[in-house]
């Protein structure tokens, strides 16, 4: 009894001791919630030794403290500190923290960096105390605005295969008062509309009022003489390919760390250039600032073919300096197309003095199979006023089904249509009757545009850049064909993920405009580019909906070609598209769970370039972005006859999930 005893207080002994030694470590299941990392300056301050001293504290997603060591909590936490500060007349920053860097062009050079040689002070409580390596100079100004940036990324990969990543930073004035200037010209939540999570430098730098501490005028790029200025920078690299020195055969670069070389050459802005609003936006305190301070660096980072030392492509105008910049470009002005900052860019198909068109589809009847519809439509300006359907230059009614997926459609010349009738409505007669099997629910569509000439416009008097198609955004409406109720297409796509990076979604000459239930009739799973192909370039390329949008945003990482003739017989090749989020991310564009198996398509795709011909909808779906041969031929060997086996593997719940490889959470570097 006695040795049973001894027995028993030892295991519990042994037990209790390594629950105590093992209480700094998570478990699998805490692992499993404890992630990310948060990162809050609690203030700083300038010892006498003129070294900064900056307390902060460090939390997971959960609010719960961390060690930066990753000893007592999973996890080590790499920090690194940039201090920086805005001399007095300056908007912009200068670092403390440098480095000396060589390159082949400008020799060596002195560059923003981050912090060396500093030390900490750990607490339990998440708190670090860090004293930077770095001294200020003895002359430094004490009254003017200072600030620490500092990045922090929690190393999980041994746990969780991923590492996750905070940016903050702290302003203050040494010497006590008010901060001021500052510097917040862009918010990083409109760099997030189409960047997911803005992420540089393998994903350390996540916000931009952390990036502008060293992308500022003191940083260039010695292997190329580029700056990387933050404004001019992000200019060049925003207009990329449609750079005039870019299309004059320059490629702009700038060469990284490790000697990488950064091509943003095929950059192509996902919209109109002009929308300075997109990036300049509200959020920030100092969004105006590409109104109010117009300058040589910043105009001449898109505008990189004026020379403004000699005038050339600035009218003859000589401009030395940046002072007289506002004296023609103000702000704003009432007129269009003028010098003012606003004007100058202004976007054609924006413009105030385009009435607008408004469509409006009232009734679709005589719908039954091998029918003709008739179509009863209104279509005004903004202002309400009645547009004639023969005053339209272009207007087009397209029918199509069904709705389950559609593999049929036609579009015929409404501009004949008749009326109006007494309540202003236009009546159009299809020509092509419905097919006679016709099942289910079936769709009609409207689109078109009017030619308007602008006065003032983009170029000079009686140029033809200065007629604009004032188009309509399409319209659709569905009706039953046998169907007891009509059944409309399955959303799987929100138009307004759409417009967070594209603004507003024209295409095929304005003629198909910010509605995706319009463009899916006629890319549809049994489309292809066939009659616009040339015959040296056959077989045809599949235009189906979700095959061609996966395969453009994926672009540069498609393994194979994918090239789309368009209306005009021309090639239009999207491998050089550079997707600016993470393409995990299949919510940035899906409505939620819409990207999950089981899929809701049905119809198999016509893909005549592809391994199998026709391509189940699932397999479709997936090797439109997966599309390596072995990727498709995986796809193919786990399809029996129509049958796809998918769900098996990567339905939810299963060990390859779509949700679980597709998963990415909040700051996780991508």
């Amino acid at each position: 009894m006695k040795r049973r005893l001894t027995g028993a207080l030892i295991c519990s002994t042994l037990l209790l001791l390594a629950i105590l030694v093992g209480s700094d470590r998570l478990t699998d299941a805490q692992v499993a919630v404890s992630t990310g990392v948060r990162i809050q300056i609690l203030s700083a301050t300038i010892s006498p030794e003129r070294r900064v001293i900056v307390t902060f504290r460090l939390t997971d997603d959960r609010g719960m403290p961390l060690d930066r060591t990753g000893v007592r909590t999973e996890g080590r936490v790499e920090i690194n500190v940039i201090l920086a500060r805005i001399n007095r007349g300056d908007r912009q920053y200068t670092a403390y923290t440098t480095r000396q860097q060589t390159g082949a062009v400008l020799g060596t050079v002195t560059q923003a960096w981050v912090d060396t040689g500093g030390t900490f002070a750990d607490s339990s409580d998440g708190t670090v105390v860090y004293t930077s390596g770095t001294v200020l100079p003895e002359n430094y100004d004490p009254t003017v605005t200072h600030t620490v940036g500092i990045s922090a990324v929690r190393d999980l990969t041994a746990a969780l295969g991923k590492r996750f990543v905070a940016n903050a930073t702290f302003d203050f004035i040494p010497a006590g008062g008010e901060v001021s200037p500052i510097r917040d010209v862009v918010p990083t939540a409109a760099c997030n509309q189409c960047h997911d999570q803005l992420q540089a430098h393998g994903g350390r730098y996540v916000t931009v009022k952390t990036c502008v501490l060293c992308h500022q005028p003191q940083t260039v790029d010695p292997d190329t003489g580029n700056t990387v200025d933050f404004k001019v920078m992000i200019h060049k690299i925003h207009r990329g390919r449609d750079l005039p020195s870019v299309r004059a055969g320059t490629p702009y670069r700038i060469v990284g760390f490790m000697g990488r070389v950064f091509d943003f050459s095929t950059v192509g802005f996902p919209q109109d250039i002009r929308n300075c609003t997109t990036c300049h936006a509200a959020g920030a305190t100092q969004a105006d600032n590409h109104l109010t301070q117009p300058s040589r660096a910043t105009c001449g980072s898109c505008h990189d073919n004026v020379n403004f030392a000699t005038g050339e492509g600035h009218l003859g105008i000589v401009q030395r300096d940046d002072t007289r910049c506002g004296r023609c470009h103000q702000p704003t002005s009432s007129d269009e197309f003028d010098l003012s900052v606003a004007g100058a860019h202004t976007i054609p198909f924006k413009s105030r003095q385009l009435p607008g068109v408004v469509f409006k589809i009232v009734s679709v009847t005589d719908t039954a199979p091998g029918r003709t519809p008739t179509v009863l439509f209104t279509i005004q300006d903004r202002s309400g006023r009645p547009i004639a359907p023969s005053a339209m230059t272009r207007l087009a009614l397209v029918l199509g089904g069904p709705t389950t997926d559609y593999a049929w459609w036609v579009s015929e010349d409404a501009r004949g249509a008749t009326g109006p009738d007494a309540e202003g409505n236009y009546r159009y007669t299809f020509r092509t009757p419905l097919p006679a099997d016709a099942r289910g629910t079936y769709v009609v569509g409207i689109e078109g545009y009017r030619n308007i000439t602008l006065d003032p416009g983009p170029a000079d008097p009686g140029d033809p850049a200065n007629t604009v198609r004032d188009a309509g955004d399409n319209v659709v409406q569905y009706f039953a064909v046998t169907d007891a109720q009509p059944v409309a297409r399955r959303q799987i796509v929100d138009l307004r993920n759409c417009l967070k990076c594209h603004d507003s979604l024209r295409t095929h000459g304005s003629n198909r405009n910010n509605n995706i239930e319009h463009c899916v009739i006629c890319h549809n799973p049994t489309g292809t580019d066939e009659v616009r192909r040339p015959a040296d370039r056959m077989p045809p390329e599949s235009i189906d909906f979700k095959l061609l949008i996966h395969r453009i945003h994926r672009g540069e990482h498609l393994e194979r070609e994918y090239t789309v003739y368009n209306f005009a017989r021309q090639p239009v090749p999207f491998n050089e598209v550079r997707f600016p989020a993470s393409l995990k991310n299949c919510q940035l564009c899906h409505t939620p769970g819409t990207y999950l198996l089981p899929v809701r398509a049905t119809l198999a795709t016509i893909t005549p370039r592809g391994f199998q011909n026709p391509t189940p909808p699932t397999s479709t779906a997936c090797i439109s972005c997966h599309d390596s041969l072995s990727a498709e031929v995986h796809a193919f060997v786990n399809t029996a006859g129509s049958v796809e086996t998918c769900n098996v593997c990567h339905g939810e719940g299963r060990e390859f999930a779509v949700s679980k490889l597709h998963a990415l959470l909040v700051g996780e570097i991508r």
